[in-house]
């Protein structure tokens, strides 16, 4: 692997302090969370301190022919972030700073390395916050914005593209272009943004972000309500969307989920013995007000929706328990790996149709043989599964009939964690081939050589 003139060069570009060459990377820097990541040794993982040397190692890459794999924080869940074996890491952690906020517009310029927990304590005395919440705070708003992050607040807020205005992108020969504005709206030719976003870094690499953030809400509430089954539960759903309460995080947890991640975090909510036996499923619904008056008010119709819904009870936690059991639920990927899950998924489907989707997966888990059991952002019909089935040839199978029933549902294969190498395979088999051409078609004017973040997504080729 070794290659003098590309070292050179890359020096050349980068302080020595800045890069790591083959065998002398950290461990963390070559795989991504993925359950199924794959650990290589790129060339190199190079820390870029702005966009002019960004720019420079994307040319380096295209005059070597090199594959540029771009990294935020490595939290990614879909092998997005896996470097390829002699290519070129590009981390983003020391480009992770807030650039500009405008309070007055509601604007924020960020690098994309900064993360979500410190754009929040950028924004702290602000008045303003950045209202998508994937969950993991050490994200980055880079890795965010390439897989079109959601998370629990998007029942109310939206994903990533709903907040991203503008993007400085650096394309694959170091050519630099900036994409939107900060404006509330355009109709001003291709949206170039939105395109980028969510694109797995397969289509430029992300040096700016323009953000529109929100007002911070003073009051907040986090409601417990378990239910006798999980129908139930997916059923209320929409009575709670159409009454105009307008959660801010609206997820269930079937009974299983929501004992490991209390249990991971010592977490005692103060559910009757009685309740707690009869409870098949729970929703976590927060509510976020500008008054405690309208709280009341809307905590009490809250309570009367879900009463008629046949709920086993609600609660109304405490600040600091509410906080916790949302902390715990973030961290319920990590409970799923601890316990051996062998795959992680997050279909999405009409918010209507997930009480279908969720009884057909458990008939089609009991025939392949496959343990299933879940949380997700119920809102938004994102479902999150955790999969413990460790034949590969019997999971894969199992997944494929997954990926079918979400799609016939009307659904998508992936909501929020991304398509990168876990998914690609049934992707690339059940999207339309006319929808994977265009898309071809447009990677190719962007990345001819296929050098960007290659084998991956839209890329089946196999990996060299």
């Amino acid at each position: 692997m070794e290659n003098p003139t590309l070292r050179s060069e890359i020096l050349a570009i980068v302080d020595a302090d800045a890069v790591t060459f083959a065998d002398h990377h950290h461990p963390d820097d070559l795989h991504d969370e993925s359950l199924h990541a794959l650990s290589v040794e790129p060339f190199a993982v190079v820390r870029p301190s702005n966009t002019h040397q960004v720019s420079e190692l994307a040319k380096l890459a295209s005059r070597h022919g090199v594959a540029l794999t771009p990294r935020g924080s490595g939290t990614g869940l879909s092998g997005a972030a896996t470097p390829v074996a002699g290519g070129l890491v590009i981390s983003f952690s020391r480009m992770n700073r807030l650039l500009e906020l405008d309070v007055n517009d509601h604007v924020a310029v960020v690098q994309p390395g900064i993360t979500l927990r410190e754009l929040n304590e950028e924004l702290a005395s602000s008045g303003l916050r950045y209202p998508v919440y994937p969950g993991e705070l050490s994200g980055s708003l880079g890795g965010n914005v390439n897989t079109n992050a959601g998370g629990m607040r998007a029942v109310r807020h939206g994903v990533t593209r709903q907040h991203v205005l503008g993007l400085e992108l650096v394309l694959i020969d170091g050519t630099v272009v900036r994409t939107g504005a900060k404006v509330m709206k355009s109709s001003s030719g291709y949206d170039l943004t939105q395109l980028v976003v969510g694109s797995e870094g397969t289509l430029a690499l992300v040096t700016e972000v323009t953000l529109r953030l929100s007002p911070q809400m003073a009051y907040a509430a986090t409601v417990l309500v378990p239910f006798r089954d999980l129908d139930n539960v997916t059923r209320v759903v929409p009575h709670l969307i159409a009454s105009g309460l307008e959660p801010s995080i609206l997820e269930y947890l079937d009974v299983l989920t929501m004992s490991a991640i209390t249990s991971a975090a010592s977490l005692e909510l103060g559910v009757a013995k009685d309740v707690a036996a009869a409870a098949a499923a729970y929703l976590i619904i927060m509510l976020e007000t500008r008054s405690s008056e309208q709280l009341d008010h809307d905590l009490e119709a809250l309570a009367e929706i879900v009463e008629k819904a046949e709920a086993l009870e609600v609660y109304v936690l405490a600040p600091g328990a509410g906080f916790r059991l949302i902390e715990a639920r973030e961290r319920a990927f990590w409970v799923a790996k601890a316990a051996g899950a062998n795959e992680i998924i997050d279909i999405v489907v009409p918010r209507s149709s997930v009480p279908t989707f969720l009884e057909r997966a458990s008939e089609i888990a009991v025939r392949h043989g496959a343990f299933i059991s879940g949380c997700g952002h119920v809102g938004d019909g994102n479902v999150h599964l955790s999969v413990y089935l460790p034949d590969d040839e019997k999971r894969r199978a199992f997944l494929h009939e997954l990926f079918s029933l979400g799609i016939d549902l009307g659904g998508l294969i992936s909501g929020e964690h991304g398509i990168g190498r876990d998914k690609q395979a049934p992707f690339l088999a059940l999207t339309d081939p006319t929808l994977l051409a265009i898309q071809r078609q447009i990677k190719a004017i962007f990345d001819p050589e296929q050098l960007l973040n290659p084998y991956r997504l839209l890329d089946d080729r196999p990996l060299p």
